[in-house]
């Protein structure tokens, strides 16, 4: 697994970052607030940024800057603050490029059970963040799990991201947290991409950002190991997802009263 910063404090870790890599003075401005913040309050930290956004609803969707760039971005985000990295992979030969730059890998729910993409991933010896499928149970990601384990990984991590509700919502069910803590691995609570509102008419993925302080609270609440949350210092203007993104300015205030939660029910 990967080494985080010293937690005396006994704190959730986080993962935290922008959508996508929109360029190199963004993902290290942001960087730098977030490490300044997550210090603070001794919370472990992990950069989020994904090198590429293959997962778009339409064509004309922003998909990246180019692997490689992007890739180098995560790694200076990484020498230079000394925190660990993570991003999405998409298909199997993505595996060992993504991996020489990051310290984990990122499996996107709709491809939770994608055998050819886990196994690429557990070879590589990173720590693979499974995101459960919107489609799955709980339960059921005990196989995802296992795929990893099975071709000599247990370095595994797995994500609640919400399940689909209808068409154009998605409930987080908070029942699945300790369920899948049962397996033995981390489970992580992915807020920001929890409140989406996705297949919207115009093909751009809509969102709830006014509730994500609402159910990152629940996720402390019942025990969630790390939280995942998405930021953009603007994100209104952000490439991907800006519609469910947290105000970067908005972070502190939030991780200092989910600490105040953990601290109460330990």
């Amino acid at each position: 697994m990967i080494e985080l910063k010293n937690n005396p404090a006994g704190n959730f870790f986080l993962l935290a970052g922008p959508c996508v890599i929109e360029g190199e003075d963004m993902a290290m401005r942001i960087a730098e607030r977030v490490v300044a913040i997550t210090d603070k309050l001794q919370i472990p930290y992990v950069f989020k940024g994904s090198y590429r956004k293959a997962n778009r609803s339409r064509l004309d969707s922003f998909m990246g800057i180019g692997d490689e760039k992007a890739l180098k971005i995560l790694k200076k985000v990484h020498d230079t603050f000394g925190v660990p990295t993570v991003t999405d992979i998409h298909a199997a030969e993505e595996a060992a490029m993504a991996a020489e730059y990051v310290d984990i890998l990122q499996i996107p729910a709709f491809l939770c059970r994608q055998t050819d993409l886990l196994v690429a991933a557990a070879k590589t010896g990173k720590t693979v963040n499974i995101k459960k499928g919107q489609f799955l149970s709980p339960l059921a990601m005990q196989f995802a799990a296992d795929k990893v384990v099975e071709a000599g990984n247990k370095n595994v991590m797995i994500t609640e991201r919400g399940t689909t509700f209808g068409y154009q919502d998605l409930v987080v069910d908070y029942r699945g947290i300790p369920e899948m803590q049962t397996f033995g691995f981390p489970v992580i609570l992915d807020v920001t991409h929890s409140l989406q509102q996705p297949n919207q008419t115009s093909g751009v993925t809509g969102g709830m950002p006014q509730l994500i302080e609402t159910i990152a609270k629940a996720g402390i609440a019942v025990g969630a190991d790390g939280l995942f949350i998405e930021t953009h210092e603007n994100p209104a203007v952000a490439k991907s997802d800006g519609a469910n993104m947290l105000k970067l300015d908005l972070l502190e205030g939030l991780l200092t009263r989910l600490v105040r939660i953990r601290e109460a029910i330990k």
